[in-house]
């Protein structure tokens, strides 16, 4: 017998490629997306997003409309759960609707969930919800409760974390039991969507799973909205003949994953007995800065006179480094990453270079520095 997995959000960068990797897997996919502006302004065709497979079965629905929630859930053995609103700057000020949709979806989900129970539930949780990094003091001891304080106006000694002897720490890989810290509101609903999965779902015999994302990159990410993935906010400077604006020094560490590695993750924690109950990083497992990033994806797209602008300010909510250990999803998932970053980003900066964007992000910094949220 086939199954059917529904995807909510499943319209999205990431949804759209799982889409397609489930249908090429046989298994039937029905999509659930509020097809937002924000994310789908331009790319939209007969109605559908572009890149959603044809095969794909399509509803027009809010994740907050629980009767259309309901009837997207007949006759489905599995659910993904990847709707949100996804944005660290943004989250910190549209903090009702963040909160409505992401929590109050995620708990609509739950509720409907109770009255048709599927056997298992996948999230899609963040890397934000560590807020910084695990670290290492110059002695050897591990820090897995750092915080930074940013204040407006004030001087700033060190982007990087200080111990209590004001000597930088160094920041090591971050596993799954590092503590959560949760420094924005984006953070903090990613959070609750996560414990919500695993809490509500277990209780009702629905195997729950998270994965916690790490920086997602790819073709089909949304290029003109300023609060998605930093390649996105990259790749639309560079397409208008913009430079890419780094906050910081641009030194900061990130972690970065091909969407198809994070695609078949999710497949992965769809079938695998041992992924029931869990929580898993999915990244690459390396680390890069930033100022990297920005200069090599601008020479990718043809264009390495656009240097980096930095701005040595930093956003409310930010940290300084974070990047997965994936040991256990190694272990437990089976995942391995298998896309060569250079090659992902020679793609991306092909497929960027067919696409249009608007270039938002100078006006999404004037709204945070409006607000008091850039230090």
């Amino acid at each position: 017998m086939t199954e059917t997995v529904l995807i909510t959000g499943g319209a999205g960068f990431i949804g759209c490629h799982l889409a397609g990797r489930l249908l090429r897997h046989g298994i039937r996919v029905r999509v659930l997306d509020a097809l937002i502006e924000q994310v789908h302004g331009g790319s939209m065709v007969n109605g559908r997003p572009a890149g959603l497979p044809a095969e794909a079965e399509l509803v027009h629905a809010d994740i907050r409309d629980g009767s259309q929630v309901r009837a997207a859930l007949h006759g489905v053995d599995k659910v993904v759960h990847l709707a949100a609103e996804v944005g660290v700057g943004q989250s910190m000020y549209a903090v009702e609707h963040y909160v409505s949709v992401n929590d109050t979806g995620t708990a609509v989900l739950m509720q409907a969930l109770i009255e048709r129970p599927v056997q298992r539930l996948v999230t899609a949780s963040s890397m934000s919800i560590y807020g910084e990094g695990l670290y290492r003091d110059a002695d050897g001891g591990i820090e897995d409760g750092v915080e930074r304080r940013m204040d407006a106006g004030a001087a700033v000694r060190s982007w990087n974390p200080l111990d209590a002897r004001g000597r930088e720490l160094i920041p090591v890989a971050t596993p799954e039991w590092k503590r959560p810290n949760l420094a924005s509101v984006y953070a903090l609903t990613k959070y609750v969507q996560e414990r919500l999965t695993l809490s509500v779902a277990g209780a009702y015999g629905i195997e729950g799973v998270a994965l916690r994302l790490f920086n997602v990159y790819g073709p089909g990410q949304a290029l003109s909205n300023p609060y998605t993935g930093v390649l996105a906010i990259f790749a639309s400077r560079l397409l208008n003949g913009a430079a890419p604006m780094l906050f910081e020094d641009g030194h900061q560490r990130r972690d970065f994953v091909h969407v198809e590695d994070v695609a078949e993750a999710f497949h992965l924690a769809l079938e695998q007995p041992a992924a029931k109950g869990g929580v898993f990083n999915i990244g690459s497992g390396e680390e890069r800065t930033i100022l990297d990033i920005a200069e090599t994806f601008a020479a990718a797209m043809g264009r390495p006179d656009c240097k980096p602008d930095i701005l040595h300010k930093a956003r409310v909510g930010d940290i300084r480094h974070c990047f997965a250990d994936i040991a256990k999803a190694q272990r437990d998932l089976g995942f391995a990453p298998r896309r060569d970053f250079a090659r992902g980003l020679a793609e991306l900066a092909e497929w960027v270079a067919s696409q249009q964007a608007s270039d938002r992000v100078a006006q999404a910094r004037r709204e945070l520095e409006q607000r008091g949220l850039v230090a």
